[in-house]
């Protein structure tokens, strides 16, 4: 009887802070200390006997790496993937990451020094088909359907692991032949392209499908490890929230215009919305009230000044916005 090699295991911890900066959601990337010069998300090891808790932990070392102290935050999901922070022949410790949502103001998030090579950064940078604000990306059309559609008509027999057939998972996915987009599903996409070896992190973790390709289609900057599949996740689990949190107030300043509101809804959904059918739908919602003051810095006509109304949380269980998008 031969012994068994155990691997050891180790815990992480990953963090997709968002912040708004001049109406695009930008997410916080921190340089690696091994010199792989890839972006990535600030991340580190908990450290048991330090920190009582996970999220204790990751407080303590984003402010350690980035200057940055966190305000909300949330846990996502745990990343265990094998081949996350190591190859198949590494005898070193794998890491299974815990993965936090974190938000923070665009002041905040600038008025404290940060580390060198801590910097925001755009988020559609990484998901630029993402983006919906001013049109369906190009891309999309071009590019990405094409290879999805002919990945898929290669498939000899179904996947009887999954429910959906690949035809069908690019159909519902992408919105496609009388499928209506679906804002959340970043997650499923993002898992779709790194599947049919579309994106630079399928090719570098050996995926047959990315192998097989000469060239890649430029889809959005590569991340490290599996970090792009852990913003994916972030991003999906945000648009949702907003329909049912008032979570988009933690990203604007205590005093804001309905323009500076709409915008940043806009921002993180990737939607463009109706004016007038926005404001309704905040004034339906009690979620704000105004201030009495006006603001000069419009550009334009003076704008009242609104503030989230914190009241809202004890009077219904659901203080979202069910915001829908005109395409």
């Amino acid at each position: 009887m031969t012994d068994k090699i155990l691997t050891p295991i180790e815990i992480g911890l990953t963090a997709a802070i968002v912040s708004i900066d001049g109406n695009e959601p930008s997410i916080l990337t921190a340089s690696g200390s091994d010199g792989d010069e890839l972006e990535g998300l600030p991340f580190g090891p908990f450290d048991a006997v330090a920190h009582r808790t996970l999220e204790i932990g990751l407080r303590s070392w984003v402010e350690e790496q980035t200057g940055l102290r966190l305000g909300y935050v949330e846990q996502l999901y745990t990343f265990g993937d094998r081949g996350r922070h190591a190859q198949r022949s590494d005898t070193d410790a794998h890491v299974a990451s815990v993965g936090y949502l974190a938000l923070t103001r665009a002041a905040d998030s600038t008025s404290k020094p940060q580390v060198a090579g801590a910097t925001f950064k755009p988020w559609y940078r990484y998901f630029p088909w993402e983006d919906w604000r001013d049109e369906r990306p190009a891309m999309i059309e071009k590019e990405i359907l094409p290879a999805l559609e002919n990945w898929a008509a290669q498939s000899e027999k179904p996947d009887t692991a999954r429910a959906l057939a690949r035809g069908d998972r690019v159909r519902l996915y992408f919105g496609t032949h009388g499928a209506q987009w679906d804002e959340e599903r970043v997650l499923d996409r993002y898992e779709l392209l790194y599947e049919a070896g579309l994106i630079e992190e399928s090719r570098r973790d050996g995926r047959p499908a990315a192998l097989a390709r000469k060239t890649l289609p430029a889809l959005g900057s590569p991340m490290r490890f599996d970090h792009r599949r852990i913003l994916a996740t972030a991003i999906a689990r945000l648009r949702a929230k907003l329909k049912y949190r008032p979570v988009v107030f933690e990203l604007l300043p205590s005093e804001f215009t309905l323009t500076d509101l709409q915008r940043t809804v806009e921002a993180i959904s990737g939607r463009h919305l109706h004016k007038q059918n926005f404001r309704r739908l905040v004034e339906a919602g009690a979620l704000v009230e105004p201030t009495g003051e006006m603001s000069t810095q419009t550009g334009g006509r003076p704008a009242a000044l609104f503030r989230f109304r914190r009241e809202v949380l004890q009077e219904r269980p659901a203080p979202g916005l069910r915001v829908r998008g005109r395409r």
